[in-house]
């Protein structure tokens, strides 16, 4: 099962930066191999906004779509993600945004696995390249809202 982190700092204030990454239908506009995206369900609670969303993810012929449970705890800054339906076994991914003087610090972390034994260790092996290529993507973005 892969596992990785990445931490970036990114000149934005902590709430456009957690809004942006909870703005999930744009995510085909800029991250890579993410072909189309859908929120199901959307509800904001008093510390707590829930989301359930499909991501589409792939390039020929590998593509698949799979549920996601996002969880955004207000008072904590935190993003919780995990898999609810799909082509993966696993999937747990946490954002944290801390803010500093003149830039949010936004730490990620993903721990996945694929069900397809053939795919999962083809992915295995690119994770930390897709997982960077992912980071630049989410940083070049929101460095321009």
């Amino acid at each position: 099962m892969p596992k990785a982190s990445v931490t970036r700092r990114i000149a934005r204030e902590k709430q456009k930066l957690i809004d942006f990454v909870l703005d999930i239908e744009r995510y085909p506009e800029f991250i890579p191999f993410c072909i189309d995206s859908k929120v199901h369900e959307r509800k904001d609670a008093n510390n707590e906004i829930t989301i359930i969303a499909d991501l589409t993810i792939g390039k020929k012929p590998f593509i698949d779509t799979y549920k996601s449970d996002v969880r955004y705890k207000k008072k904590e800054d935190t993003i919780h993600v995990t898999n609810i339906g799909g082509p993966l076994k696993h999937l747990e991914n946490n954002w944290k945004f801390i803010q500093k003087d003149n830039f949010t610090e936004v730490h990620f972390d993903v721990d996945f696995e694929i069900k397809n034994k053939f795919l999962d260790m083809i992915m295995t092996k690119s994770f930390e390249f897709g997982l960077n290529k992912i980071a630049d993507a989410f940083q070049k973005r929101a460095e321009k809202i």
